[in-house]
């Protein structure tokens, strides 16, 4: 008959295999535990990640991408006289219509001032008065002091008749002054040319009323240059410092669009209208062909000379909100940096700028919604670390 086992061994079997069982339970919690860990490490890292926005930078693009400056303009004639008339009364004739070249001096109108002409035959007639008179007071002055040796005349008279001599030579003089100017304002009856050039208005007719002065209607004629135009334009204060006398410039008309025409800058009002913030600058233009008119529009291209290269960033790079316009550029610890720039010319889908930035700034393309200044961003393309920024001589080289 077998003998039994003794029950201690299946004891220590039991133990054993629970003391196993026990160290693997752990190693699945730890390892879990871990694992889970480990998960959540990485999704924080993804979480912090997708909260840094990714930007794309550029370098302002430094080149002149137009050297030149198109503003409208007006032709003006270089001389331009209103004339009218200095004497009242009727126009008696003209000679020169709309478009009639004139020479200087030339007589173009007539006056007929009865008026005038009366006035100027009564001077005349109260002159020959105070002449007889004058005559007659120095006669008897004469013969009075032929008589002051014989106590015969006093010399208190001999002193009044000299006095009443002086008063007629005066009176005298004024009648011939104002002969004269009469006779000169009969001379004004004639309407005479002040310089060579064409007549561009005439607003008059025979028969027509007359008003001396310029301030109770148009005037009888408009007497014109054209030989030589001005070109009045009027620049953006930011491109007056560009613009120097003496600077060249293209002119084209609407009516000669395959043609343009030289001109020079010729003078500046070296003012600024409050009202438009421009400068009126004058051009000088040859016209003695007689092809241009004035009063004409002008497209007015203007050579720009500049001390500096302009910077040109992309248009979608600017900021514009409480605190003005701004670009958000990336500083050397991949942090946004907000700088003030003031434009100088829109060109559509790029802006010259006047100042603000450097040419090393790193610039945002297109800054997202929200961003701060001091928020970090992760850079990609050419201007992340590590990459060398394409430059725009690059960017030509690479086009060629």
């Amino acid at each position: 008959m077998p003998t039994e086992q003794p029950p201690t061994v299946s004891r220590r079997k039991l133990g054993i295999f629970a003391v196993v069982a026990l160290i693997g339970a752990g190693l699945i919690v730890a390892t879990g535990i871990r694992a889970r860990e480990d998960q959540d490490s990485r999704l924080r890292e993804w979480t912090d990640n997708q909260a840094v926005p990714t930007v794309a930078v550029a370098l302002p693009n430094a080149r002149a991408l137009n050297p030149t400056l198109e503003l409208p303009g007006r032709l003006e004639a270089y001389y331009r006289a209103p004339i009218f008339a200095r004497v009242s009364g009727y126009l008696k004739s003209w000679s020169a219509d709309i478009g009639a070249k004139v020479r200087a001096g030339q007589v173009i109108a007539e006056i007929e001032a009865p008026d005038l002409d009366q006035q100027l035959l009564q001077a005349r007639a109260d002159l020959a008065s105070q002449e007889a008179s004058a005559r007659l007071s120095e006669a008897t002055l004469t013969r009075r002091k032929t008589l002051v040796a014989s106590n015969f005349v006093s010399a208190q008279e001999i002193d009044e008749r000299t006095a009443d001599l002086s008063n007629k030579k005066a009176a005298v003089n004024s009648g011939q002054a104002n002969v004269e100017r009469l006779e000169a304002l009969a001379g004004y009856k004639k309407i005479t040319v002040p310089f060579d050039g064409v007549v561009t208005a005439r607003d008059t007719d025979v028969g027509a009323l007359i008003n001396a002065g310029g301030g109770s209607g148009p005037a009888m004629f408009v007497v014109s240059d054209i030989t030589k135009l001005r070109v009045y334009v009027n620049v953006p204060q930011n491109y007056v410092p560009s613009i120097k006398i003496g600077a060249k410039a293209a002119i084209t008309m609407p009516e000669y669009p395959n043609r343009s025409f030289a001109a020079t800058v010729e003078a500046s009002s070296q003012s600024v209208d409050v009202s438009s913030g421009t400068t009126r600058m004058q051009l000088a233009l040859d016209n003695s062909a007689g092809e241009l008119m004035p009063g004409g529009y002008a497209n007015v291209r203007l050579n720009l000379q500049r001390d500096t290269i302009p910077l040109h960033i992309p248009a979608s790079a600017l900021i514009f909100n409480q605190n003005g316009l701004r670009v958000a550029t990336v500083g050397p610890d991949d942090k946004v940096l907000f700088k003030t720039v003031t434009i100088a010319r829109d060109l559509g889908k790029e802006i010259e700028l006047a100042s603000g930035i450097a040419p090393d700034d790193r610039v945002i393309t297109a800054p997202p919604d929200g961003i701060a200044d001091g928020d970090p961003v992760r850079v990609v393309g050419a201007g992340a670390k590590g990459a060398k920024p394409t430059t725009a001589s690059e960017k030509q080289d690479v086009k060629g």
